[in-house]
Order: C-alpha cells, then sequence, then structure tokens
C-alpha cells in the first residue's frame, strides 16, 4: 500500500516530544513529519503505523487521514465521506461510531454533521455490498474521527481504538490518577526518558546530553498514588513497549495481517532488557502503595520498582547517589493525603475524568475555575525545608496548576515547562537541590523547545 497520511494527536506542549518520539519509533527522518498544535503529522507505511501504537507513550491515537476537503454545510460533508472506500478498510460485519472535534465551524450542529458521515458510511456500503454496518456508540470496532475547521472538514480512520494512555495494566486506581501519557511525558520534559529537544536554529552543544536513564540516573517518586509515573518510568529503564498488555483497534480492520503483528510483537519482546536505571516510588497511603504494585505486576516491572510507604516529608533519599524526583503532589482533593503537614489541608482541584479528545467547554471552565491550588502552604514550605536538607544534588521536578508555587517553596525554579493535565493548564518546575540554601541557582544547559514561561 503507499504511503498513508496519519496525524498522532496529543496533549498541548508534548508536541516537540511526541515528534522526537515518532522519529525514534519509525526511523523517518524529520522531513517526512511535521509537528503541528496538538499533534503530529506524518507519512507512513501501515506498519509504521502499527508499531506507533505498539511504541508510542506520549500520543493519544494514530489516526490515517481519508479525506480532507473544503465545506460550507453538510451536504459538503456527506459527499466527502461518501466518496471514501470503507469497504477497503473494514467489512459491513464490523459495528461504528462517529466521534467529532470542531475548531470556529460555522454548522450550528455538529452532531448533525456527524450524523450525515454515519448516513455516507451506510450508504456506501449498502450500495457497494447490499449490506450496511451497524452503529454502536459504546463498543464500536471501528471508530471514524471528523475534524471541523473553520473551512476545512477532515475524516480519520481510527487504528487505536481505546486510546494510547489506556495501557491495559491499570485496574487499580485511586480518585484523581495521572494518566499514563502524562507521566510519560513529564519523563520527557525532564529529560529522564529522552536527550533535551532543541528549537530549530537552537545552538546545540557538541554532545548532546544523554537521557538520564541512559545515565543510570535513578528516578524516584514520593507521591506516587497507584504508580503511574514509577510504572511507566520503569517500562522505559526496561525497553519495554507500551502497548504489550493491550489490543487495537486495527486488528479488526481489513489490512491486518495476525503474522505480521505477532512479528512485531516478538521483536519489541526481544529488546526488553534488565532496568538501566534505578526506579523508586513511596506513598503515605499504604492502600496506594498496595495499588501501585498490583499495577506494577500487571505492567511485568514489580521487580523493578522499589515501592515503600512513607511520608513525603520524612522520607530519605533511596539509593546510594542523587537521581531525578519526579513529583504530580498532592494537591487539590488529593492535599489529605499529603502527610502530616496535609492532613488538616483542603484545596480543589478537577479530577482528570475527561477525554482529552472530548472536553466539553464545562469541563474547560471547570479547568480554569478550579485549578489554582487555594491551600497546602504548609506542605509545600515544609517539603522544601526536607529537599533542602536531605536531597542535595537531586533534581527535582514539580507538575503544578499553580504558577506561585516556587514562592511557596521559597525555592527558585532553574526552568518551567508549559503542560496540561487534562483541561488544567500546569506548568512543570525544575528545581536544582542545593544544601546550604532554599535558593537555587539556575542550570546553564540548554532549553528544549516546549520550554517557555
Amino acid at each position: 500500500m503507499n504511503a498513508l497520511n496519519l496525524f498522532v494527536p496529543c496533549a498541548a506542549g508534548v508536541e516537540a516530544y511526541l515528534a522526537a518520539e515518532v522519529a525514534q519509533i519509525t526511523g523517518l527522518p524529520a522531513t517526512a513529519m511535521q509537528t503541528l498544535r496538538g499533534g503530529v503529522q506524518l507519512q507512513a507505511s501501515w506498519r509504521e503505523a502499527l508499531l506507533l501504537n505498539l511504541h508510542s507513550r506520549l500520543g493519544m491515537r494514530v489516526l490515517i487521514q481519508l479525506a480532507s476537503a473544503p465545506y460550507l454545510n453538510e451536504q459538503d460533508i456527506y459527499n466527502a465521506a461518501a466518496a471514501v472506500a470503507w469497504e477497503m478498510w473494514f467489512t459491513p460485519r464490523e459495528s461504528f461510531r462517529i466521534d467529532f472535534t470542531a475548531q470556529h465551524s460555522p454548522l450550528k450542529s455538529l452532531n448533525f454533521a456527524a450524523l450525515r458521515v454515519k448516513d455516507a458510511i451506510a450508504d456506501r456500503f449498502r450500495e457497494k455490498t447490499g449490506v450496511r454496518p451497524d452503529v454502536d456508540t459504546q463498543r464500536p470496532a471501528v471508530r471514524v474521527h471528523l475534524h471541523l475547521s473553520e473551512k476545512t472538514q477532515t475524516i480519520y480512520l481510527d487504528t487505536t481504538g481505546e486510546p494510547l494512555f489506556k495501557r491495559g495494566w491499570r485496574e487499580d486506581k485511586g480518585d484523581a490518577p495521572l494518566k499514563e501519557t502524562l507521566a510519560a511525558a513529564m519523563l520527557a520534559a525532564s529529560g529522564w526518558s529522552m536527550p533535551p529537544v532543541y528549537a530549530p536554529g537552537e545552538t546545540r552543544p557538541a554532545v548532546i546530553p544523554l537521557a538520564g536513564v541512559d545515565q543510570g540516573l535513578a528516578l524516584y517518586d514520593p507521591c506516587c498514588g497507584s504508580g503511574t509515573i514509577a510504572i511507566e518510568a520503569a517500562q522505559i529503564a526496561c525497553r519495554m513497549a507500551a502497548g504489550a498488555h493491550r489490543r487495537f483497534g486495527f486488528e479488526r480492520l481489513r489490512l491486518f495481517d495476525a503474522h505480521v503483528w505477532q512479528q512485531l510483537k516478538e521483536q519489541a519482546a526481544a529488546q526488553e532488557c534488565a532496568p538501566r536505571a534505578k526506579v523508586f516510588a513511596s506513598d503515605v497511603a499504604f492502600r496506594m502503595v498496595d495499588f501501585a504494585k498490583r499495577n506494577a505486576e500487571r505492567a511485568g516491572v514489580a521487580h523493578v520498582i522499589e515501592l515503600r510507604g512513607g511520608d513525603a516529608l520524612q522520607r530519605m533519599p533511596p539509593g546510594d547517589t542523587a537521581g531525578v524526583m519526579l513529583v504530580n503532589p498532592p494537591y487539590g482533593e488529593r492535599i489529605e493525603t499529603a502527610g502530616v503537614a496535609g492532613s488538616s489541608r483542603r484545596g480543589v482541584r478537577t479530577p482528570e475524568s475527561f477525554d482529552d479528545e472530548h472536553d466539553t467547554n464545562e469541563g474547560h471552565k471547570a479547568g480554569r475555575e478550579t485549578g489554582q491550588v487555594e491551600d497546602g502552604g504548609d506542605f509545600f514550605s515544609q517539603l522544601a525545608s526536607h529537599w533542602k536538607k536531605n536531597y542535595a544534588g537531586w533534581r527535582a521536578w514539580v507538575l503544578t496548576p499553580d504558577l506561585k508555587l516556587p514562592g511557596r517553596m521559597r525555592l527558585k525554579e532553574s526552568r518551567k515547562v508549559p503542560m496540561w493535565n487534562g483541561p488544567i493548564e500546569c506548568r512543570m518546575f525544575r528545581f536544582d537541590l542545593q544544601a546550604g540554601s532554599l535558593r537555587q541557582k539556575p542550570v546553564s544547559d540548554p532549553q528544549p523547545l516546549s520550554d517557555k514561561p
């Protein structure tokens, strides 16, 4: 088959890291892809589409673009969908559903626009085969995506099925779980899971620094919850494929070849290795530690992660050398699990329960109105004091919606990276910890592409 037009969507702020990951997975040159707002577009083969599903930790889905055309009304949308040779991609025995997104679309009813795509697919099958496929909005075998901009419609076929953050191993989780894709983005932005990403024209050093995992830097999450960050890190340390424990939508498409897919999975398994770096995690709630252990077992990395219970304000550094701390700290409804300082505090945080591709206006409004931390100052100031006394030499990265967190902690950040936790705009602050002073000196290493205030 000729090269496919693929689009791999991702969370805002992750595009540059996703582009680097796509290049690493596919081996394609930068000229074969384009970094866009909200994802990466590329020309690739069917095999490379399977590889992206299997290995990508940062993408949400792998979509095949089947049509792109201007539109003025719903009939234009019907005509574009009816012109697609759907019978080449799946059979009428497979159920399907239509998902849609829009940006500045002039149409009054987006639901009706999606309905016209459904009608076009059903009519095309009836004309070509005499049978129409069923629509299933709950458990479809095939997903079709319609995106409407102000003047252009784009129709995609989804090869992924359930979004890629659903790795297949997290069954035990707390009240406000961190998506696996966000955990992977934090690892990438910190430099632990991939080398720094540089903007076009930015001066590169003579030797680009290795990723922290390749340097053997330990990774520690002192507020691990159900273990998402630690498990992602452990799989990366062992070169395990992100999608090794799940099924995909492409398995219901006509192009699917079970033999080829099995070969790709065997090749991925053959690349697995002993952990290249140590991974540590702890949580004040022993219930969450139990959750993390069970999740790690399902993910195949229980032997890699050293999991302990304990208060983040009291636990001493794990291991023998300094490493990288990656923290999604207890804030909002999770502040009550912070430990001795947070037990009597209460703030507000919107749980990450939104599907990134189906956020409603109400969801975005909720994120703006409740994304700021209203309390928890005692916990963060005591955490900074604890780090200053006991974690000299460590590099700490903290994800928070509170843009004033460094002031709360009386620490000077050396870097800040924009990142979105669902609909909530956040920052990842980097603190280079040194003994003797709460004010840290900024580091001079190169700034990655997404490093903008």
